[in-house]
């Protein structure tokens, strides 16, 4: 099965470059605008979903991450508002306002080191970055050797997302 996957996602990856390659017949600056901004996006959108499925199983395995709802729970009452709790209706007179305001502040999460550090591990995953500095200097590159050309550059990042979302369903679905 993960063989027909790749394969897959290669012959997707294949199609789109013999378009860009193309685009050589016509100039030489219009393919390096198209192959360099399709290259581009493309590495950002499949490292990004790799580095975020690699994040997501870590988490699994770890025991990290506990459903406690289903799906559809959480879409339709996302506040927990009908779950059925019971309600305090005694007179305002007897609440506790301080006790309720206790309660209800640790119930949220605060910022710490140990949820930054999750934020900040998925952030600054090697397939992530390399992606974006090919970006960078790809961008660069092009504008210093007088080639760049947005009208080509910024449409074929267009392309390169498409694809790269195609490719990443058809390899990271599982």
């Amino acid at each position: 099965m993960m063989r027909i996957m790749v394969k897959r996602a290669i012959s997707i990856f294949a199609i789109a470059e013999l378009f860009i390659f193309a685009t050589y017949l016509f100039s030489s600056h219009l393919f390096a605008n198209v192959e360099v901004a399709f290259l581009s996006a493309f590495l950002i959108i499949v490292g990004a979903s790799y580095a975020y499925k690699r994040m997501v199983i870590a988490k699994v395995e770890s025991g990290e991450y506990v459903e406690d709802r289903e799906l559809l729970d959480k879409i339709e009452d996302p506040h927990e508002l009908y779950d059925g709790k019971e309600i305090n209706d005694a007179p305002p007179e007897e609440l506790n306002l301080r006790e309720i305001v206790k309660e209800e502040k640790a119930k949220v999460k605060p910022l710490n080191i140990k949820n930054m550090k999750h934020g900040i591990r998925g952030s600054i995953s090697l397939f992530r970055l390399l992606p974006y500095l090919f970006l960078i200097l790809g961008f660069i590159a092009l504008k210093n050797n007088a080639v760049l050309d947005l009208w080509f550059y910024l449409p074929s990042l267009f392309i390169g997302v498409v694809v790269g979302s195609l490719v990443s369903k058809e390899l990271f679905a599982s």
